[in-house]
């Protein structure tokens, strides 16, 4: 039998010995998971489109006031149920004219309103400001959305966090509150409540966020028994841990995505739930504007006024549904397999 040659060193001879020279989009860029959510959501349009119209929104009804100092509730009688006019420029549905009985007429001259004063999205039945009424309704739902969804991460959160880590029992009896509390309709839950409270902005957001809470505790209390079985969560209870820090250092980061997803889900429905107390009347009470109180006062004269509620009724639709868009962006990228 022949003998078996051992390769010797000089046998081989290395291609490319010059690994620093050799291009970084050879071996790829390292990124962060959140490098990587961010790359992903601003490469879907339709979620950058949307984000950029919700903060544009959001900037007009927090900082507009601030340019336009007009007092939503100052009344003009004689100025009342005026359409919406831009300047002098001769934009249909905003040049200032009204149609009664088949008769189109400059509202403006007819009611005999100075040179230089026009109201872009029109007055009211009191001859209030629609645009300066929107810009502080708008921003009043907004404040109630965030507040109501603030309560919800303070509320839901550590719920789901403890129903999740505790033993079956807690588990169960913490469950069982939330299936009575879920079992009554919201909107008689809201109506009590605001009967017990004195009706104003802080009886709606508690009222919203009473029930509100619900649905991000039991997501989170799903995701706390998916992560409790993995290996550094039960390498930290053998070393020791207090469930507190296994909840703070392992879970919350690990259920970040889940809580910026229901955030940004939650903010919608509680702008709605917001304008459809107002709408029914028992909201934010009068004077005050929100997109439900306006939607109310301009509903009563549709007919004549269709502008009283279409623009507000225009406003809340955009909100909700980039709010929407945003959060189905968000959940893309913090979870591509999703789809």
């Amino acid at each position: 039998m022949s003998e078996k040659v051992q390769p010797q060193e000089n046998d081989f001879k290395f291609l490319n010995n010059d690994l620093d020279n050799i291009p970084s989009e050879t071996f790829g860029t390292s990124r962060t998971y959140f490098q990587d959510v961010k790359r992903r959501f601003f490469h879907n349009k339709i979620a950058m489109i949307s984000a950029v119209l919700l903060i544009f929104v959001i900037l007009v009804a927090f900082l507009g006031p601030a340019f336009i100092p007009t007092d939503p509730n100052a009344q003009q009688v004689l100025f009342a149920n005026l359409p919406p006019k831009l300047g002098n420029l001769n934009i249909p549905g905003f040049n200032g004219m009204q149609t009664i009985g088949g008769h189109t007429f400059d509202a403006y001259k007819a009611a005999h309103v100075p040179d230089g004063t026009y109201y872009v999205f029109g007055t009211d039945y009191l001859g209030r400001d629609l645009f300066a009424r929107i810009l502080y309704g708008t921003r009043l739902s907004i404040i109630v959305a965030l507040v109501a969804t603030l309560l919800d991460l303070v509320i839901g959160v550590p719920y789901g966090i403890v129903s999740g880590l505790a033993k079956e029992r807690t588990d169960t009896f913490l469950q069982r509150i939330i299936e009575i509390i879920s079992s009554v309709p919201d909107l008689i839950i809201v109506i009590l409540l605001l009967i017990v409270l004195k009706p104003g902005l802080t009886s709606i957001i508690v009222a919203i966020a009473f029930t509100g809470w619900i649905t991000m505790a039991r997501l989170i209390r799903a995701q706390v028994f998916t992560l409790k079985t993995n290996e550094y969560v039960l390498a930290s209870r053998t070393l020791g841990e207090s469930q507190f820090k296994i909840a703070t250092k392992h879970l919350v980061p690990n259920l970040s995505s889940t809580i910026i997803i229901q955030t940004m889900f939650s903010i919608p429905t509680a702008i709605f739930f917001e304008a459809f107390l107002s709408f029914i009347g028992i909201g934010i009470p009068a004077p005050n504007a929100s997109l439900g109180t306006l939607m109310n006062d301009g509903q009563k004269a549709f007919h004549f006024l269709p502008y009283q509620m279409w623009i507000p009724a225009i406003i809340l639709s955009l909100i909700m549904i980039t709010t929407n868009l945003v959060g189905d962006g968000m959940r893309d990228a913090f979870d591509p397999q999703s789809d």
